[in-house]
């Protein structure tokens, strides 16, 4: 009797979830988020952001959600990464599985990104990336910054990025907002994962992130503005790649209005963050409808919300349930 219970708690949780993650759901479910900022800092090994000295960064994870076992695709290299970031889906399902600008005619996912969703949703879309590779998620974006096609492949300094992403944040406030730091990635290539040089190019990117937020601030959009910061991938030596827990583990930070805050997601065992929940947990707070294929899931726990954290809840039993021997 009490398992039958348990199933039925499970299956109205789900219901719950389906209702107000479907199509028809009308309202964001924390109101005060109205926009999204997404960072990418390339190459960020988690313990690697832990030792260097990110005062933004640490920031950002004490007033929010945060998880240093995330786990990025399983190529953990940074264009099909990223990709699936911001569409929701693997590789395999959108098709960008090249890590370079790609072939001379430019090649787009074969699936809807963030950005694409958010526009037809009525939200505006900025972009602003270290690399010219980046083209390839460029489609339909409002306003885009990115380094110029033309081979060799081009890379813009860190530091030039958080310049142009203030000033796009200054004059036209995107409301759905991407930014990616390029240049741990750059050095762990160069010099090695975890050197001092590195950690040194891991302070540099703090420092540009706090720009970036700092320009919220002064538009006093931080009380509506859901921040997540996160990676492509880690690595060790010179190298990232598949099969390699150093490379596929990346820092998962959520902040904002109406976000818990301090909050360790391991505490939930059976919570394991994915970089396509990145694209899911955005449309969900923004009440953007979902791709019909979506991999990735929308993390509610994250909300201060009781009533959602229950539904997260209600979910997990059931499933526990389900699997439990009978």
């Amino acid at each position: 009797m009490n398992r039958m219970f348990k199933l039925a708690a499970w299956m109205l949780g789900v219901v719950l979830m389906i209702q107000g993650m479907s199509l028809g759901q009308t309202t964001r479910p924390i109101p005060q988020i109205k926009r999204a900022l997404i960072i990418s800092v390339d190459g960020l090994r988690p313990d690697l952001l832990l030792r260097a000295n990110t005062p933004n960064m640490h920031g950002l994870f004490a007033e929010g959600c945060f998880s240093f076992w995330a786990r990025t695709t399983e190529m953990s290299v940074t264009l099909p990464s990223h990709t699936s970031m911001l569409t929701g889906v693997t590789p395999a399902t959108h098709g960008i599985t090249f890590n370079d600008d790609g072939p001379a005619e430019q090649v787009y996912p074969k699936v809807p990104t963030l950005f694409e969703c958010a526009k037809k949703a009525g939200y505006t879309t900025g972009l602003v990336a270290t690399k010219s590779k980046f083209s390839a998620l460029a489609k339909g974006v409002d306003w885009v910054n990115v380094p110029p096609r033309v081979p060799p492949e081009k890379v813009f300094e860190d530091e030039a990025a958080a310049e142009m992403a203030v000033k796009m944040i200054a004059e036209h406030t995107p409301q759905v907002m991407f930014v990616h730091f390029g240049g741990v990635d750059v050095v762990g290539h160069a010099v090695g994962w975890g050197t001092p040089q590195q950690i040194t190019a891991i302070e540099k990117a703090d420092g540009c992130v706090g720009r970036v937020l700092g320009a919220i601030k002064a538009q006093h959009l931080e009380d509506s503005t859901f921040i997540i910061l996160t990676a492509d991938h880690g690595g060790t030596g010179k190298w990232h790649g598949p099969d390699d827990p150093r490379a596929r583990h990346i820092p998962w930070i959520a902040m904002g209005p109406g976000i818990r805050k301090n909050l360790d997601l391991t505490t939930f065992r059976e919570l394991t963050i994915n970089t396509e929940d990145t694209f899911a947990t955005t449309c969900w707070l923004l009440n953007i409808p979902l791709p019909a294929k979506t991999d990735g899931k929308a993390v509610m726990v994250i909300a201060q919300d009781a009533q959602i954290q229950l539904m997260h809840d209600t979910a997990t039993q059931g499933m526990k349930a389900r699997s439990a021997p009978q």
